[in-house]
C-alpha cells in the first residue's frame, strides 16, 4: 500500500477551500499530503499539482473531490488521467463520482466504464468553464453598455494643466515634474495632451 495523497483547487485567491479540506480529512488523507491551487483549472501549469506529481509513487492513491477540480480542459484532463495512472501508476478517487475510482472495476468492463465516465465529465467540466466565460464577456458588455466604467478611475485634469503644458513646452518644468504635479501616468499624460489639444483647437 501505498501513499494517500489529496489534491485541492479553487479558482481564485478570494475562493474558500474548506470544504474540500473537510472531505480530504474525512477520506483520512495527511494534512501534509494535500496539495491546493488557487487558479484557474483551464491548464496544468500551477506549482502545487506540479510538486504533488513529482511526489507521486506507483501504488499511490489520490483523492479529489470532482473532476473539475482536477482540470476543466477536455484534452488535458485526459491526459493528466493517463500520465497519473498508467505511466506513474497511482490509483485516483474522485469521491463524488464513484464509477472513477480506479481502485474498482480493474477488468476490461470496469475500465471501459470508468474511461466513458471520464470523458463525458471532462466534457461537461470544459463545456462549464466555456459557459462561465461567455457569461463574464455578456456581463461585461451589458455593463458597457450602461455606463459602467472599468478598470482604475482616471486622474483628474488640474485647473492649471493649459500652464503646465505650455511651461513644459518652453522646457520650464521636465516631463517628470509634470507628471508628478498631475499625479498621471507617462502614457495618460500624452493622451490627455492629445485631448486637450483638440479641444484647443476646435
Amino acid at each position: 500500500m501505498g501513499n494517500i495523497y489529496g489534491y485541492v483547487r479553487v479558482s481564485s485567491i478570494d475562493q474558500n477551500e474548506d470544504r474540500q479540506l473537510i472531505i480530504m480529512e474525512e477520506n483520512n488523507v495527511p494534512t501534509n499530503n494535500i496539495y491546493i491551487d488557487k487558479q484557474s483549472g483551464k491548464d496544468f501549469e500551477r506549482p502545487q499539482y506540479k510538486k504533488l506529481v513529482k511526489k507521486l509513487k506507483e501504488g499511490d492513491l489520490l483523492y479529489i473531490l470532482s473532476i473539475d477540480r482536477l482540470g476543466r480542459n477536455y484534452e488535458d484532463i485526459q491526459k493528466q488521467w493517463r500520465i497519473l495512472t498508467k505511466d506513474i501508476g497511482i490509483d485516483i478517487c474522485v469521491i463524488d463520482m464513484p464509477l472513477l475510482d480506479t481502485r474498482n472495476g480493474k477488468d476490461l468492463m470496469g475500465t471501459f466504464i470508468a474511461d466513458l465516465v471520464l470523458q463525458i465529465l471532462s466534457f461537461v467540466a470544459q463545456s462549464e468553464r466555456e459557459n462561465i466565460k461567455k457569461r463574464q464577456a455578456q456581463g461585461i458588455a451589458a455593463a458597457k453598455a450602461r455606463g459602467v466604467k472599468f478598470g482604475r478611475p482616471e486622474s483628474p485634469v488640474p485647473i492649471e494643466f493649459d500652464e503646465l503644458i505650455n511651461k513644459w513646452e518652453k522646457k520650464q518644468l521636465s516631463l517628470k515634474q509634470v507628471l508628478a504635479i498631475c499625479n498621471m501616468s507617462e502614457a495618460t499624460f500624452y493622451r490627455r495632451l492629445r485631448e486637450h489639444r483638440i479641444l484647443r483647437n476646435k
